[in-house]
């Protein structure tokens, strides 16, 4: 056999090979994919999790559904997880159900609470509990640094408009990228008795705070050309509403605009 027969031939020979490769790689996604599809329906979702460990997240609230939609992409990661606020009040012996239910949900996840009262008898197997003030920046910090890497935070502390904004301002720099932030209860922030207020324009409110963050993912299409952009405009990717509850994306905030080619005349050179 000559040498150009040789050549088609192990060519014809690549073909079949990488086509049989192909089709085992296909055949092996498949069946991980059916594996994992026949995992989650023999695992509870949150919805369930939170009815057994009777978190008000769900019947009170309706949270565990959106959480679930959120958050069960990371189920099977070793995320650290730190709720604000673990619930019971003062009561040493009562709240943590939402901990017991987080850590259920994320079998590898390293579940931590933070509450103004000692709640340190509810601690167990995976759970930590800190006592800290959400509204001191520096107790946050201190708790963070504890814990170290943030994957996901859920502030479901005092829902003092107040509070809510320094956490947020404080641990969202401090979250991962790629991570979670959730705040819970925002009703209160209509509320005048809960330092809220009526006024929906309201510009100390934790939705006002939540609104200027949706203004912020469209930073880079601002005409004011003096604005500068905050730490929240360039790491806010998705902000998810629901009754009572925003779910927030981090990442890298930096997609780009057309404005200058659209907008041709204000950006004319002078």
């Amino acid at each position: 056999m000559d040498s150009a027969s040789l050549r088609s031939t192990a060519r014809r020979t690549l073909r079949r090979n990488s086509r049989r490769l192909a089709r085992v790689v296909t055949e092996y996604e498949q069946h991980k994919d059916d594996a994992r599809r026949n995992l989650d329906r023999s695992r509870p979702d949150l919805v369930a999790l939170a009815r057994k460990h009777g978190t008000d997240k769900w019947g009170t609230h309706r949270y565990a559904q959106h959480y679930h939609r959120h958050l069960e992409h990371l189920r099977d990661e070793p995320v650290n997880l730190l709720e604000i606020g673990v619930g019971g009040y003062s009561d040493p012996a009562k709240g943590g159900h939402s901990l017991r239910m987080w850590k259920e949900f994320f079998p590898r996840g390293h579940i931590f609470g933070m509450d103004i009262h000692d709640k340190s008898k509810l601690e167990e197997d995976r759970i930590r509990i800190f006592r800290g003030d959400q509204g001191d920046p520096d107790s946050l910090r201190a708790v963070a640094g504890h814990i170290g890497r943030l994957d996901i935070v859920i502030d479901d502390g005092s829902h003092l408009s107040e509070h809510v904004v320094t956490t947020f301002e404080t641990l969202f720099p401090l979250l991962e990228p790629d991570g979670i932030y959730a705040i819970e209860d925002l009703q209160t922030s209509y509320w005048p008795e809960w330092h809220g207020s009526e006024d929906r324009d309201s510009p100390d409110t934790s939705m006002a705070m939540l609104k200027r963050l949706v203004d912020g993912l469209n930073y880079e299409e601002f005409v004011d050309e003096g604005y500068e952009p905050t730490y929240s405009d360039r790491h806010v990717v998705a902000a998810h509403f629901f009754h009572n509850l925003a779910i927030l994306e981090k990442g890298e905030n930096a997609e780009g605009t057309r404005k200058r080619s659209i907008l041709k005349k204000r950006y004319a050179p002078s």
